[in-house]
This record gives structure tokens, sequence and C-alpha cells, in this order.
């Protein structure tokens, strides 16, 4: 990892974007804050570059400078692509080895451009609820259609689910289904989306950080489970507002054709489950998924119905299940 140019501490509130090939959309999320860092005195804004290995910290830096961002916004490129988890890490590692680290943390995509007031939402949330250790956005598209979702944790029952896509089996396992609509009210969740979540340092100090050894997917809600675990709440907080667009950095989702999913989707999910489950519990739920969703194609077949799945979904997914694989994967390049 590169030492931190000039890396100031904020007083109040540190913002840690990560870059990985997409300099412009960071370059306007780092715009869409100019007021916000502003309205927050005591704030600074931290973009990791995860090794692009393109023109991303030329583009950024230059950003910076051209807009008299310095101020306020520091470019921490890193020497490897470790993984999501990998680069926030370790912007959050520097900070919180500091003398004096601020006392909460805001995680944001690069792909997002917060709304007025958004990150000031969170921060007074935070203030007003002590026993709450993260607090997350809802979030909007690019054409301004509002989407308030969080999640349940996976469990046994959310993937036998997924697998059946049977009304019925969706109906009676309503409680389980990790996917939860919400309305404009705050409320506690299990776990919420990684592209805007505000932290309070204690939960750091803790849960500890986010597990490196998630490459991409999984790592926010393993991080909300070791925080739920150690006594914090995990608050939705819809009067915070993000637009998201999601998918730029991976490729998964491409002019809203899906691709087929990469390895490292598959070794996170394991991961998460035989980590948090164990072995026996995953075999149950790889099975159930397996099943179910062969069952899916089948009647989908028969049905005529549409083909939304990534190409190649179920021969990969046998491929990479814990009776392929095994067990606790290590996903970290």
């Amino acid at each position: 990892m590169s030492s931190v140019t000039q890396f100031k501490n904020p007083e109040h509130l540190l913002i840690a974007i990560l870059n990985y090939r997409t300099p412009d959309e960071t370059i306007d999320c780092l715009r869409s804050l100019v007021d916000q860092v502003q309205a927050i005195p005591g704030t600074h804004v931290v973009v990791a570059d995860n090794d692009s290995g393109d023109d991303s910290v030329e583009k950024i830096g230059a950003a910076i400078e051209r807009e008299g961002w310095s101020d306020w916004a520091t470019l921490m490129p890193l020497d490897r692509n470790g993984g999501y988890a990998f680069g926030n890490n370790a912007i959050f590692r520097t900070s919180l080895e500091s003398d004096n680290p601020p006392p909460y943390f805001l995680l944001l995509n690069p792909d997002t451009q917060v709304r007025a007031g958004a990150v000031r939402a969170l921060l007074d949330f935070l203030e007003r609820n002590p026993k709450a250790g993260i607090a997350g956005s809802s979030f909007e598209t690019q054409e301004g259609n509002v989407y308030h979702l969080a999640f349940r944790f996976p469990s046994l029952w959310s993937e036998m689910n997924d697998g059946f896509r049977l009304g019925i089996v969706s109906k009676l396992l309503s409680d389980f289904v990790v996917a939860r609509n919400l309305s404009e009210e705050e409320c506690e969740v299990d776990w919420l989306c990684g592209a805007s979540l505000m932290i309070r340092r204690e939960v750091f100090e803790t849960a500890g950080l986010m597990d490196d050894d998630y490459f991409l997917y999984y790592e926010e809600t393993d991080f909300c489970l070791s925080v739920k675990k150690a006594g914090w709440s995990c608050w939705y907080v819809p009067q915070s507002r993000v637009m998201h667009i999601g998918g730029k950095s991976t490729g998964v989702l491409v002019e809203n054709v899906r691709s087929r999913l990469p390895q490292y989707w598959f070794e996170s999910r394991r991961r998460y489950f035989v980590k948090n489950h164990g072995l026996l519990y995953t075999a149950a739920a790889d099975a159930l998924w397996i099943m179910g969703f062969s069952l899916w194609k089948i009647r989908q077949t028969i049905q005529h119905l549409p083909n939304e799945d990534p190409p190649q979904m179920l021969g990969d997914f046998i491929l990479n299940s814990v009776f392929f694989r095994g067990g606790l994967p290590k996903t970290s390049s």
C-alpha cells in the first residue's frame, strides 16, 4: 500500500471513497459533496484508488487540484487491488491508528451522488441515537426513481426462496426474503447497501473492520452481522437520499443486460455462509438452492417464461458450492 500524501485526519467525519477504474464517476461524486462538506466542519474525504491501472489517479488528482478541493479531499493510491473491503479498510486503518480519529466514518461508493442534506441526515441520526452503530441511505436511480431498500441476513430459508421462485414458497417464507421494500420511515434493519453507510468509530473498536478476505460482494452483509453481534444496531434512514448507478466497477450489469457472475461472487457467498453458519448449514443451503433453481429452470422452459438469470448460473453455482469447493475460501488477491 502506498503511503498517504498529506492525509488530513478530520475532527468530525471521514468520508471514504474507493475508486476502481471509475474516475469520471468519482469526480462527479466529489462534486456532489462540496456543499455538504462545507456544511459540516471537520469533514475530510479520502479517495483510495485500488490500483486501477488506468488514468484514474491522474484524472482524480488533477480534478482535486483544479476544482480547489485539496483542503478537504485527499487521493490515496494503493499498490494492489485487494478488493472492496481491503481498499476501504486501508483508509479506515490509517485514520483509526492516528492520535485522534474522528467519531464518524462514511462509506461512499464512487458511482454515487449525494443529494442535498444526505450526509447531515445520517450524522444527525447517529448523534441522536447513541446505540445505533450504522446508518444507511435510501437511493434513487439516474432517472430519479426512488427505491427504499434494505435487507435481512441471508439464511437457509432465503436460499430456498431464491432458488424455487414460486409464489406459494415466497409467501410462506416472506419473513426470510432478503430484500425488504421499506417506506419513508426510519427503521432498524439487518444490513444495508454499502454504497452509503455511516459508521460510528466505536463500531470498529468493538466489531473490527470489514473482512479483507472478501474480494467483492457480501462484505457489508458480513460486517453488519459482526456489528450486530457486538451489540450495535443498524438503521435505514430514508431522509438521506443518494443517487446510485450500481455495477459500474464490476460490469455484472451493463445496460440492463446481465453478464455471467464472476468467480469472486460465488466465493464471497460461500465464505459468508461457512464463516457465519458452518459447513453443514452451508451444504443444506446449497442443496436447497440447487434443487429449487433446477425446478425453476424446468418450469421456465415449460411455461416459456423470460430468462433473466446470469448466463451459466446453475452450472457455476454447483461447481462453486461446498460440494465441489469445500469450506472457507480466501478470496482476497
